[in-house]
């Protein structure tokens, strides 16, 4: 009998999350769809691999004894698919560049051009990630280097600042604060906020300014993933949201007024890649950033 790695993730997102629910919006998949892939994988094996009732998951012992040998099956695929991709990208003389905002600034074309200086023939893919990957494909290998908002929780990236922005909250033009300047934390504070996926880590506190609330939690409403859908949030006034100032530029939209935001430390935008990342192109992509941030900034 052979399982599709598809209902090997199925099971692993079931088993670390336990629970039905949580998987499915990880996976986002509805619950009828995520349930109907384990029960198949169940009857495949001839085993039940958990416990359910109303109130919790658990593992069985076959389960637990799946969870093990599927996480190192799916992480030898990842591998070799992330060893394939990067072998045909060197190829190909290939840099693949991921972001998880629209990068703007007129950062880009500066960049490009002074990377094709450096390594001639060689060309960009520039990748866009959910919020749900804060190292947009680094940490997966599918990408070189990224254009990544610190913090960052990954000890095998290392990364050089290139924008150092105030934070900014976007609201509805409808909002009762839209007519100021400028606002505090201290006003918005109990506002309903949407957040960045929990996968997001510390960007996700950073995000809800949890480093300037002094132990009072955030009155989070939703998680979001994309900037499309969080402006259609925001400019519907179910919630607001914080940014960096130069986002404020790149999504601005009818209907969302964005505000600086007095008393918070300011957001960074940075180029990242792997510690032990050899390749004279990457250097190359780094500097290019660098170069160009630093004559736009003379």
């Amino acid at each position: 009998m052979d399982a599709h790695l598809r209902d090997l993730r199925y099971f692993v997102a079931v088993a670390e999350e336990l629970s039905f629910t949580r998987a499915a919006q990880r996976l986002y998949l509805s619950q009828p769809a995520l349930s109907k892939q384990v029960q198949g994988l169940e009857q495949a094996l001839g085993a039940r691999l958990f416990d359910r009732d109303r109130r919790q998951v658990k593992l069985t012992g076959a389960g637990e004894a799946l969870l093990v040998s599927a996480r190192g099956l799916l992480g030898g695929w990842d591998a070799a698919v992330a060893a394939v991709a990067e072998a045909a990208a060197v190829d190909a003389r290939l840099l693949r560049a991921g972001t998880l905002t629209s990068i703007g600034r007129s950062l880009y074309p500066g960049v490009l051009d002074r990377f094709a200086a450096r390594q001639p023939g060689w060309r960009v893919e520039l990748r866009s990630f959910g919020w749900g990957d804060p190292t947009a494909g680094l940490a997966d290998r599918v990408t070189d280097v990224a254009f990544l908002w610190l913090p960052i929780d990954a000890d095998g990236l290392a990364h050089e600042v290139l924008v150092t922005e105030r934070r900014f909250v976007a609201m509805s033009a409808r909002h009762r604060l839209s007519h100021r300047r400028v606002v505090s934390l201290a006003e918005i504070a109990a506002e309903p906020l949407l957040a960045l996926p929990r996968s997001a880590g510390p960007q996700r506190d950073f995000w809800l300014a949890n480093d300037a609330r002094e132990g009072h939690s955030a009155h989070v409403v939703g998680e979001v993933t994309s900037a499309d859908e969080t402006f259609e949030i925001v400019a519907s006034g179910s919630a607001i949201v914080l940014l960096a100032g130069g986002n404020a530029l790149v999504y601005a939209r009818p209907g969302i007024v964005c505000l600086p935001v007095d008393g918070l430390a300011p957001a960074r935008l940075a180029i990242a890649w792997r510690r032990d990342e050899p390749r004279p192109a990457v250097a190359a992509f780094v500097q290019a950033c660098l170069d160009t941030v630093h004559e736009r900034d003379v």
